[in-house]
């Protein structure tokens, strides 16, 4: 009883990680956006990305096969990410500059669209 209690908390943890995950940060360098994205425990093959316009998408599902013939206690950690980012920034033609993953991270670089002229003053 306590063993099936434990595993069904430990599944429900897992689906709340899957909602709210992963952790994203971003920031401005030069003309580019910088989104850094935590995805710990995939590989670079179960990530998938997309851009609409400035809204950046983040897939990520894992195999569990090695998992299946174990007799699991607890599972907390994301199987399956599906997170829609709305990029602060308008988002040149282009789309995504270039993206790379490596331990756990998901770095992806976008150029920024620019407006206007810059005005120098004397």
């Amino acid at each position: 009883m306590a063993k099936e209690m434990i595993k069904e908390i430990g599944n429900k943890s897992r689906e709340f990680y899957e909602f709210v995950l992963p952790p994203v940060d971003m920031y401005l360098e030069n003309d580019k956006l910088i989104v850094l994205v935590d995805l710990p425990g995939f590989t670079k093959k179960d990530i998938k990305l997309s851009l609409e316009g400035n809204i950046l998408f983040i897939q990520a599902s894992k195999e569990l096969c090695n998992l299946k013939n174990q007799n699991i206690i607890c599972n907390q950690r994301p199987n399956i990410i599906d997170k829609k980012i709305r990029l602060p920034i308008e988002v040149t033609e282009k789309g995504v500059g270039s993206a790379k993953y490596e331990q756990g991270v998901l770095t992806i670089v976008v150029p920024i669209q620019k407006h206007g002229k810059e005005i120098s003053i004397e």
